[in-house]
């Protein structure tokens, strides 16, 4: 077998991640093994051989595992997995792409982590980034693997990558020189032992900062956090204006120094307090929601840091659209505003979106839950939803939850959800498609699902017209 010749590297899971890991690593001279236990990715393998990588695919052997030098898996196998507790025993370590990219990188990193808004505000950073002159490598989480990096033939002024909890699972030297926490709420707690190890694994972000680097985090984190998580960097908060008294109290509380470079959100701007304070007019943007604000402000200081510019940052505000599946706008049906928000794959991010909108509200949810307590949806939508549809594998789940605070329905299918919508819809009502589940239940990913919304809308809107 391949993985009897030593020493050699292991690399596990063959996603494009584990693809670029695996030609990374080959590229300098290491024995690399490459392993996937999906009998579809043999053709990957072929790739790999023909490149000089050995390959074991649609099966996994233990001997492979403990007679390696190291692992370096992809962030969507569990670390629990038995290959790698049998690998551990052995005393062979398990690591990921954060480690093996920060033994290589020369350019400055902004990291960005968080439960909701990461690739969004990761995508913000970069483009203002870009408008002030800058030249930005855009990487990780947001689908391009990071070690891509070092096939680039030019340099970069910095490297924006965005950061899941997954990756920093492994990861014991990964230094951000600016690491941006936006937000923590309950997810993925079919991965986790508990809400606790999820929290604990979002703030490694800052495990290895020094006091020369800056923490930029959302203010409603503190004190307690602050405190048990020993941050080194100088931490500048974002926080709406509003809050401001509560937050100062909050700063007085912590046992760690807080910067005094914050922003302060108001609906029309963001104030940058401290010795070198600006106003950054955000008064045409076109986003929806506090919680795009907040996106703002958190890479508008990430961008600050950087040395961006403030007058090109203004400039952007005003151009930029938001991305896909995020509260994008789908189009009109009976009079009434369809927005696809197929992102929205935790309670959290539904919770965002709900306060988007003044509005009545038809609610589309459901998808492959993941351990979920949809009961925190309640309040709102008892306030704000005036018709609930559920589809998918938790449609029972959600309707057991939440069925007794608005009008509830089941749908089969997108397009059988956008027509019970679309029945009682009417002018001033909001067609809201924010699932608060994964999507792997009826398709391959967010965006897959996010685009059958947007087809079905479009194909309703014209039948009707």
């Amino acid at each position: 077998m391949a993985a009897e010749k030593k020493p050699y590297t292991l690399v596990a899971g063959l996603g494009r991640s584990g693809m670029s890991i695996a030609r990374f690593l080959n590229a300098r001279g290491f024995h690399v093994v490459a392993t996937d236990k999906d009998p579809l990715k043999r053709e990957r393998g072929k790739g790999l051989e023909k490149e000089g990588i050995d390959t074991e695919i649609g099966f996994h052997r233990f001997e492979t595992f403990e007679n390696a030098e190291k692992i370096i898996t992809s962030p969507g196998i569990p670390l629990d997995m038995e290959y790698f507790q049998r690998a551990r025993e052995k005393g062979v370590p398990v690591t990921g792409e954060l480690d093996l990219f920060s033994r290589y990188i020369k350019p400055p990193v902004i990291a960005v982590t968080g439960t909701n808004g990461k690739t969004t505000v990761t995508t913000m950073i970069s483009q203002m980034l870009k408008a002030s002159g800058l030249s930005v490598f855009t990487c990780g989480n947001i689908g391009i693997p990071m070690v891509d990096y070092f096939s680039e033939k030019k340099g970069t002024d910095w490297i924006v990558a965005e950061i899941s909890s997954f990756q920093l699972d492994t990861a014991e030297f990964f230094r951000p020189d600016i690491a941006v926490l936006l937000n923590i709420s309950e997810d993925h707690l079919n991965r986790y032992e508990n809400f606790k190890a999820y929290q604990a694994s979002k703030w490694r972000i800052f495990k290895n900062q020094t006091k020369n680097q800056i923490a930029v985090l959302n203010h409603t984190l503190i004190p307690e956090l602050w405190e048990k998580n020993q941050i080194k960097s100088d931490i500048q908060c974002f926080c709406p204006e509003s809050e401001k008294k509560l937050f100062k109290e909050g700063q007085k509380k912590c046992t760690v120094q807080t910067s005094q470079t914050n922003a302060l959100i108001e609906k029309n701007k963001i104030i940058i307090t401290g010795s070198d304070p600006e106003i950054i007019d955000i008064s045409q943007t076109r986003l929806a929601g506090w919680h795009n604000r907040e996106n703002l402000a958190a890479a508008v200081l990430a961008v600050r840091a950087a040395k961006g510019s403030v007058s090109k940052i203004e400039t952007w505000i005003e151009r930029f659209k938001g991305l896909s599946h995020r509260l994008e706008y789908a189009g009109m049906i009976n009079n009434a505003a369809c927005y696809n928000d197929s992102k929205a794959t935790n309670c959290d991010a539904v919770i965002r979106a709900l306060e988007s909108f003044d509005q009545d509200i038809i609610l589309i949810m459901g998808g492959q839950e993941k351990n979920t307590d949809f009961s925190c949806l309640g309040p709102l939508v008892k306030t704000r939803v005036k018709k609930l549809i559920a589809m998918g594998d938790s449609k029972s789940k959600i309707h057991d939850v939440l069925a007794d605070f608005t009008d509830f329905a089941f749908a089969r299918s997108m397009g059988h959800a956008v027509e019970t919508a679309a029945e009682s819809a009417e002018k001033g009502t909001i067609i809201l498609f924010s699932p608060g589940c994964a999507s792997f239940d009826m398709y391959k990913d967010y965006a897959h699902r996010g685009e059958d919304f947007m087809d079905q809308v479009k194909q309703l809107e014209q039948r009707v017209a």
